[in-house]
């Protein structure tokens, strides 16, 4: 799709998703910049301004089709500080992104829980991104189904809060969970 279509077959609106986003970002700006449970650090609120992010991009909107996984395997995984902490791997998404197939685990903390947390790293980490990863979150209506599908937009990727202050204490995506693309959509550190 390119940046001049404003919808396509399967009724995306680029134009209003670009606004929507736009909408997204500044409403995450202003909660950084003046709420108190941010994680800029008070003495630092004064100067921020705004998060930095790569320009919305459609090409970084994939549809992927959801690997159920009736049987959630635990996986530890690594926090930047603290003990590792227990989620459930209840789904493989995969999609296809710069011309390959990829695939991103999705977990949740307990089986019975709404909602999928995806953490990720790719070519970017480290460099243009916070360098223990990023995390995409996506809510889920009922049960996941086998062979669905589902829209995973990375243009929505953000930083946890340890990349803003040392008091908080993330988890670091797990070794399946590191593309070998660079991923130029959503925030960058």
């Amino acid at each position: 799709m390119t940046d001049t279509e404003s919808a396509d077959t399967d009724g995306f609106d680029a134009d209003q998703w670009r606004e929507e986003l736009r909408s997204h970002r500044a409403e995450k700006d202003d909660f950084f910049a003046e709420h108190p449970q941010s994680p800029i650090p008070p003495e630092e609120r004064d100067d921020f301004e705004s998060l930095d992010y790569f320009g919305p991009d459609p090409d970084y909107r994939v549809t992927a089709t959801v690997e159920v996984h009736d049987r959630p395997d635990p996986v530890e995984m690594d926090v930047s500080a603290g003990p590792p902490q227990r989620y459930l791997r209840v789904a493989t998404l995969h999609f296809e992104l710069g011309d390959e197939e990829r695939e991103l685990a999705a977990y949740r903390q307990q089986a019975d829980e709404d909602g999928l947390f995806v953490p990720f790293r790719d070519k970017t980490t480290g460099q243009q991104t916070y360098e223990g990863g990023r995390y995409m979150e996506f809510e889920t209506e009922g049960e996941l189904e086998d062979g669905s599908e589902m829209v995973v937009d990375f243009n929505i990727a953000y930083s946890p809060f340890c990349a803003y202050s040392e008091t908080f204490a993330c988890p670091l995506p797990p070794e399946e969970n590191w593309l070998e693309v660079e991923v130029l959509a959503g925030e960058q550190a």
